[in-house]
């Protein structure tokens, strides 16, 4: 089967477009990333300047450990929250592209699909054997990938679900940590 110029010219065309929509998705990922970043700078500039104000009116070690002890927790979980927003993010554009090639892996297989159609067709008498086996291999190909698909979607959720966990674990350790410190004093 030959591909006429219009046909070149509209998948030129449609992997351009697809070009454009991937790049501007990457791009919001960055600005989105670059504000997340700004944000936690400004925090912890005004975080470090208040700090730097009450360790100059620390008079003795028993106020200076206070007050290290008192940094510790609050500073755990802007750590934290710092993490789940660049996981989030990370998650976000993960997704986005998925969804992107799965949309572009369905429009291949549709094309693929017509051709099969389209040769199926015009195959020359007695080829029926090789027209279901190309038919069956597509079909498998296309089978593996929906499994591996799930599978790496389960996996994702499965990290998400640990990740939680584990941040949790974290902020409770943290907190009652935090706490027998004050209870030293």
């Amino acid at each position: 089967m030959n591909l006429t110029p219009e046909q070149l010219a509209a998948a030129q065309k449609a992997n351009l477009e697809t070009l454009s929509s991937l790049t501007k998705l990457a791009l919001q990922s960055i600005e989105k990333l670059v504000e997340l970043n700004m944000y936690i700078a400004k925090q912890s500039l005004g975080d470090s300047m208040t700090s730097a104000k009450k360790a100059l009116e620390v008079k003795d070690i028993q106020q200076l450990l206070a007050h290290q002890a008192e940094a510790v927790q609050p500073m755990a979980e802007k750590i934290m929250a710092y993490s789940r927003h660049l996981y989030d993010l990370a998650h976000e554009t993960q997704n986005n592209f998925t969804k992107s090639a799965e949309k572009e892996l369905q429009a291949g297989q549709d094309k693929i699909n017509a051709l099969v159609e389209e040769w199926t067709k015009n195959a020359p008498t007695g080829s029926d054997a090789a027209v279901q086996v190309m038919k069956q291999a597509i079909t498998s190909a296309n089978n593996v990938y929906e499994s591996s698909q799930k599978a790496v979607k389960h996996a994702v959720e499965i990290a998400q679900t640990n990740l939680n966990s584990a941040s949790d674990k974290v902020m409770k350790a943290t907190a009652t940590s935090s706490k027998a410190t004050k209870k030293k004093k």
